[in-house]
């Protein structure tokens, strides 16, 4: 009994170290901008950059700054051909995101941004359900130089170093709702390197992906109670042989 107990309890803790190894499902994406498709270029003049569609489902992004005079650009991503870079930023400046979540929840963001030295070193995302109010989430992320020492965004090779994710699962108000904004805004004049931001400096983002947060695995719980269950009874089983060694 002992003997099997233990063989039982050996391979529920490999089928446990299977799962987590496999981890839970994978996030389900929403919505999703690579700029492959799109390609967004606009020569220098106005303040906003917009109808940029999504690669993956449908959604709208655009670009605002306050001084105007612009550019934009698709140069290479990371891991891809493309992404989106602007550049002549000041503080409060953004790139915007529109979608529906309608028939989802348990939101989730993620994105890579990065940028030139001298270009904008700090921002924040913030959302809305009506294109006015906005809510930021969390606090003021470091954009990380494009560059030495980092290693340079380039169209084989994807670094997550780059990658912002955030969990909103939490934020009932993006759930199922038809409309839902979302900012990476500019929060300060310190410049990647450190430095002050130059005006006609590039910030380049990517990937700007909108996903259903995946849920913990069902049968992993169930496999790590039948494991505790097992380890129990192999406990009770061992305290029994040594206080009564006649069942031996």
């Amino acid at each position: 009994m002992g003997l099997k107990t233990s063989s039982f309890v050996r391979a529920a803790l490999i089928g446990v170290l299977a799962f987590i190894c496999a981890g839970t499902s994978e996030a389900q994406p929403i919505v999703q901008w690579t700029f492959e498709v799109s390609q967004p270029f606009g020569g220098a003049g106005g303040n906003w950059l917009t109808n940029i569609a999504a690669e993956v489902g449908v959604g709208t992004a655009s670009a605002f700054h306050s001084a105007g005079n612009r550019g934009a650009i698709s140069p290479v991503g990371n891991g891809s051909a493309h992404s989106l870079s602007t550049s002549n930023w000041s503080v409060g400046d953004f790139y915007q995101f529109w979608l529906s979540t309608v028939g989802y929840s348990s939101i989730g963001v993620s994105f890579d941004v990065t940028s030139l030295n001298v270009g904008p070193g700090r921002d924040y995302l913030a959302y809305s359900t009506d294109g006015i109010n906005f809510t930021v989430l969390g606090g003021t992320n470091t954009i990380l130089v494009n560059g030495s020492p980092n290693p340079a965004w380039n169209s084989a090779t994807n670094s997550p170093l780059y990658t912002v994710t955030y969990d909103l699962s939490s934020i009932n108000a993006l759930n199922n709702s038809s409309s839902v904004y979302f900012r990476v805004a500019d929060s300060s004049t310190i410049s990647a390197n450190g430095g002050t931001v130059s005006p006609g400096a590039p910030e380049r983002i990517d990937n700007f992906t909108v996903s259903v947060v995946p849920e913990p695995n069902g049968l992993l719980v169930l496999l790590i109670a039948a494991v505790g269950w097992a380890w129990k009874l192999r406990r009770a089983r061992s305290s029994k042989l040594f206080t009564h060694p006649e069942l031996i």
